[in-house]
Order: structure tokens, then sequence, then C-alpha cells
């Protein structure tokens, strides 16, 4: 069985409209209710008004059906009073467990969320020019020190990086125009598609200042209190949680990361033995690290991913990458998929309900016509198609091989 093939869309006013969505050959949506304010509860009536809009089109008479479905949340943002642990993590936690009921009520199967600290996915550079010309994202550990070091001015900043990298930050930084550094503070704070939350600089250093006494210890305990509680509320809802690994998953400015690794990732399903504490296994984010063997991680926890992100991406020695093309980069995308179709299998043999992975295209390429238009960052409609097309026809190939057979 093919992995369901959804498609990220950041709501009506996305450039990316649900038919151009359509035609590319998807029959899934990934979306958010992005005007709801962090921590508030996600109403029904919302969550109901959403879903008629991605399925049904209601502007002909009578209305027909668009071919797609509301197939996953992307995301349901976590409080930082939760992350952080503080006395009010309760309420927010109880708003929390509401919207995960409303989901349930309106059959939405997947909710993703993430425990990145303060920063959402984060990138110093959104139209990187590749040699065809075509444009990437990109994350220069560099241009990041830069910032961190002197701009930033962080307390304490120097000892997270190596003499060298100091060295090649403040050549980097002083070769910069004001314009190159506000542009490249803007792409680090002021929120990227998908977060909910940007900052000006003096408030992004309270923001930090607040996890000053939490370790990665206290910070993985504050992760596991909220599992505990909202675990047992989505089993009860029929709706299966997926946590996204860090982006990057290193440690930025000082800040815990514990969604990096396989530990990490063992950590978090041990905390709670169920399908519905899941994974979103991005390929993209995880093969940032040459020490995550990706397709040895989906054959040990494969039975928890509940939703997939297919990229690639290139490093470099300083650690900086940028996103490659889907079947190039770092990333082994063949093994990887050879892995997913045979964990479907697995789950075929087992009944299991969830037999079909959703998955999607991340991070594609600003090319062609898109060059010439505004769009999401990493979002363009002809990049994604690229990468959806690519995809599908290496798992195609991969299936009438019969690889995931032996």
């Amino acid at each position: 069985m093919a992995m369901e093939q959804t498609w990220r869309w950041y709501g009506p006013h996305d450039p990316v409209s649900l038919a151009d969505i359509r035609q590319a050959g998807a029959t899934g949506i990934v979306t958010a209710l992005h005007e709801v304010p962090i921590g508030e509860v996600w109403s029904e009536k919302a969550l109901i008004e959403r879903k008629r809009h991605i399925e049904w089109d209601d502007s002909l008479q009578p209305s027909v059906p668009r071919g797609l479905t509301w197939s996953v949340i992307e995301s349901i943002p976590v409080h930082e009073d939760i992350k952080q642990g503080k006395p009010l993590r309760d309420l927010w936690i109880e708003k929390y467990i509401e919207s995960i009921r409303n989901v349930g009520k309106v059959g939405i199967p997947v909710i993703t969320y993430n425990w990145m600290p303060v920063v959402d996915w984060t990138r110093t550079n959104l139209s990187l020019e590749l040699e065809d010309g075509a444009r990437a994202l990109a994350f220069d550990f560099r241009e990041f020190a830069a910032f961190d070091l002197f701009m930033l001015r962080r307390k304490g900043a120097e000892g997270d990086y190596s003499d060298e990298l100091v060295t090649a930050a403040k050549t980097r930084f002083e070769s910069m125009s004001e314009e190159q550094r506000y542009v490249l503070q803007k792409n680090i704070i002021a929120g990227l598609p998908g977060g909910q939350e940007g900052y000006d600089i003096e408030e992004f250093r309270h923001r930090l200042n607040e996890y000053s006494c939490i370790g990665t210890a206290q910070y993985r305990e504050n992760l596991k209190y909220f599992l505990e509680r909202i675990v047992p509320v989505a089993i009860e809802s029929g709706v299966r949680l997926a946590i996204h690994p860090d982006d990057p998953p290193v440690s930025l400015f000082g800040l815990p990361r514990v969604v990096s690794t396989e530990s990490d990732l063992q950590y978090i399903v041990n905390v709670y033995d169920s399908v519905y504490n899941g994974l979103c296994f991005c390929t993209g984010s995880l093969g940032v690290r040459p020490d995550n063997d990706l397709p040895g991680m989906i054959e040990r926890l494969g039975n928890r991913i509940n939703f997939l992100h297919l990229r690639s991406t290139q490093r470099d020695p300083y650690g900086s990458f940028h996103e490659a093309s889907h079947l190039r980069g770092d990333v082994d995308m063949y093994k990887v998929i050879v892995a997913v179709l045979k964990e479907q299998r697995r789950r075929h043999s087992a009944n299991r309900r969830d037999e079909q992975i959703p998955m999607r295209a991340d991070h594609g390429h600003t090319i062609l016509d898109d060059l010439k238009k505004k769009t999401n960052p990493g979002y363009s409609a002809i990049g994604l198609l690229r990468g959806m097309a690519e995809l599908r026809g290496l798992e195609m190939g991969i299936e009438k091989s019969g690889v995931v057979f032996n």
C-alpha cells in the first residue's frame, strides 16, 4: 500500500490554493487554525468550518467534494508555560486537552506538535541561491553564531562555540551590511511559516532568560508530565499524537533540546506505551545529524510513526546545512522509503487501522515561475510538486521491484 500523500496548506490566504493541491495529486491536507492564539482552545465549531472548507467546494451549487481530506493537524502549539513547568501549566494543559477532544469529535486522526523552546524551526537564510538558480532554505552556523554573539550578545554564548567558529562568526558579522544584519535577525526570531510567535530582540532576550534555570533533565521531565496528561485523552478521542523533532536537532541559544536523537525519541515513546503517543518522523530535521541512522530508526521506532515529513538536507563541516532536492543530499531517501513501506506491511499484517502512513514532501525549492511570485519560504507550489513527484516515483519503483517483500 502506498503512503497517503498530503500537502501543507496555510489556510485560506495561502498562495497555493486547494485546487492547486488537488491538481498536484495530493489527497490529504495538513493545516492548522493559525488564527487561534497559542494556548487557547480550538473550538469544535471552528474545526468543523475549516474541515468543511477543505473537503467541500461550497462556491458551486450544489456543493461538490474537492477530493481532499483534512488528514493531519500541524500543529497545535504548546504554551511556553507548559514547556517551562510554570504554575499555570495545568490550566493550559486543560485547554490543550479540550482541543484534542474537539479534534476527535470532528474526525481528524493526527495532531502534530513540537517541544522546541522559544523558537520553532530555525533558518538563517530563506532564499539561498543554488548553482542551478533555484532558491532554498538554509541554516549557516557561522551566521547563527554571528547573531548570537554580536547582535543578541547573549551572556555566556562564547562557551557554546569552538574558537574556530567564533572567529568565523566574527568575520562573517563584520562583512555584513546593516540590511543583511536586519534580515538575519528577522529570519531567526521574527517567525517562520507554521510558527505563531515572533519577537523583537528585547522580548527575545527575556524569553531566553526564562529558561536560565531549566536544564535538559528538567525540560524532559516537563515533557513527560505533559504526555502523561494528554495521551490518555488522545486515546479516548481516537487522535494519534505526533511530536516533531527539533529543527535543527542541536541546542540553540543554550536552550535544552530533547527531541533530536534516537535515544530522545525512545524516551518519548516509553513515557506512555501507546501508538497514540507517536512521532512525526522528519527526515530533514533528524538527517542533519550524521549520528542519526534514519532507516534503522524507522525499523526500530516505525510502529510509533504517525506522520512523515520527507525531505533531504546537505551538511557542511561547520554543521551548517541547506535544503537539498528530495532525492539528493545526505538523506538516503531510497532506504528511508523501503523502511517505511516495510513498516506499512507489518501494520497491514497486524490489522492496524493506521496502516497507511500520511506523508508530505517538505521544504521544496523555489523554482521556475515561483521565483517571480510571493510564496511561503519552503512551500512554493512548483518546488513541492517536484518533490512530491520524485517521492511518488521512487515509492512506485520500490513497490514494483518487490524489495519490500524480501
